[in-house]
């Protein structure tokens, strides 16, 4: 039966996150910026990496959405009743397909699209097939069967289907592999079987990562920010490493708005592609949660994380202009000299003229991106423009930048400069 939704304006959101979400922690700060009263739902009792950040009001213990799904409804809606939050949003594919599939039963408005429509956007090969419809190239994608594994062609990238399905019962999803032998492709068609899960394969691309977002608001993709990822880490399939916002393609903006709208989409939305030699965008994925390089993206166009809640929620959502090009985000060294062994040192060198994604010049707490500011190659960095670092003054700005919510949740202290 539904359930009866307060109908003032909405001020608190609860965000579902896992551990170590990065895009939760710029979620959580555009939001509170944007007026918002946040709370943070979180299997773990500290919060993790959001958890840490002063963005927080509140924590609640929400558990993963997996199993029979009563523990998870019934830890939702006490974090419901209890933070009398208006809108909730996962930032994690379980969350988010969850929340859609159970939004009935919630007395927040859920900020996602539909649960058939988050179901088509997350499967893999029903992507494929409406990306092609639009226009948009992809790579070859299809199921294992009929045929045998032992005749499939190497190498090939195999993909989990769908990461969430109701009454799943894995912790964590399978992640995507590059199979360049058979026995690779074997061990990995074992560990689907074994929980259950449907793989696709896809034929491997060699390309630059390369993603476009926005906001869907009444059909229309507003806010477009697009940006290309030349180091990733781990290589050749890991998270952006360094990043930065180019000029949006008007052509592929146009088609990928196609696609969304007969898709059925609203609120935010990643696109994210893979670009050739031949310079053709192939489509690999969609994101409709908080993404990892979500920090560019709101740096790029400020208010973007606000006006994607509320037109997933169905609030009066500002128009949104395009995002500026330029800006530039970069992981921590450790990840930097990790790609210099594989892209070159180059990437090493240029990281320390880029904003980090996590830390923020002269705190330890977690943040967004910022055009053209530098926090620093290491978490030393955030300190240098103040003082000079040593481990135990390191100590002491961890231990004053535990998050208020994390104090009043009586936690342990996680806001740890080793992050």
């Amino acid at each position: 039966m539904p359930v009866a939704r307060r109908s003032r304006t909405p001020r608190a959101v609860l965000i579902l996150a896992h551990a170590r979400d990065r895009g939760a922690v710029t979620a959580a700060r555009a939001l509170r910026r944007a007026g918002w009263r946040v709370g943070l739902g979180s299997s773990r009792a500290d919060g993790g990496l959001a958890g840490a950040s002063d963005a927080v009001h509140a924590l609640h213990p929400v558990p993963r959405p997996s199993g029979e799904q009563g523990a998870f409804l019934r830890g939702l809606g006490a974090a419901l009743a209890e933070g009398r939050y208006d809108v909730v949003v996962g930032s994690g594919d379980d969350w988010m397909t969850a929340l859609a599939h159970h939004r009935e039963r919630l007395t927040a408005t859920v900020a996602h699209p539909a649960a058939a429509v988050v179901a088509a956007g997350m499967d893999k090969l029903t992507l494929h097939r409406m990306a092609q419809d639009a226009g948009l190239a992809t790579p070859a994608t299809r199921t294992l069967a009929p045929e045998p594994w032992q005749e499939v062609a190497l190498p090939v990238v195999v993909k989990n289907r769908r990461h969430w399905t109701p009454h799943h019962d894995r912790r964590h999803r399978i992640e995507t592999a590059v199979c360049r032998t058979s026995a690779e492709l074997e061990r990995h068609l074992l560990a689907f079987a074994s929980e259950h899960d449907e793989p696709v394969l896809q034929e491997p691309v060699d390309g630059v990562l390369s993603a476009l977002i926005g906001v869907v608001h009444e059909g229309r993709l507003t806010g477009r920010v697009q940006q290309v990822s030349p180091c990733v880490f781990p290589t050749p399939s890991g998270a952006s490493a360094r990043a930065r916002t180019v000029p949006v393609d008007p052509v592929l903006a146009e088609r990928c708005e196609l696609l969304l709208g007969r898709l059925g989409w609203s609120g935010l939305v990643e696109l994210q592609f893979l670009v050739g030699r031949d310079g053709v965008h192939r489509l690999i994925d969609l994101n409709g949660r908080f993404f990892g390089s979500l920090a560019l993206a709101e740096a790029a166009r400020p208010g973007l994380v606000d006006a994607g809640l509320r037109a997933g929620a169905v609030c009066p959502c500002p128009s949104s202009r395009p995002g500026d090009p330029g800006c530039v985000t970069s992981g921590c060294r450790a990840i930097c000299d990790g790609l210099s062994k594989s892209v070159g040192a180059g990437s090493s060198r240029t990281s320390s003229a880029a904003c980090g994604g996590v830390w923020v010049r002269a705190t330890a707490s977690p943040t967004h991106a910022t055009p053209g500011r530098c926090c620093g190659s290491s978490p030393a960095g955030c300190w240098r423009s103040r003082r000079r670092w040593s481990p135990r003054r390191q100590r002491r700005t961890s231990r004053r930048t535990t998050s208020s919510a994390t104090k009043r949740s009586g936690a342990r202290r996680t806001a740890r400069a080793s992050w």
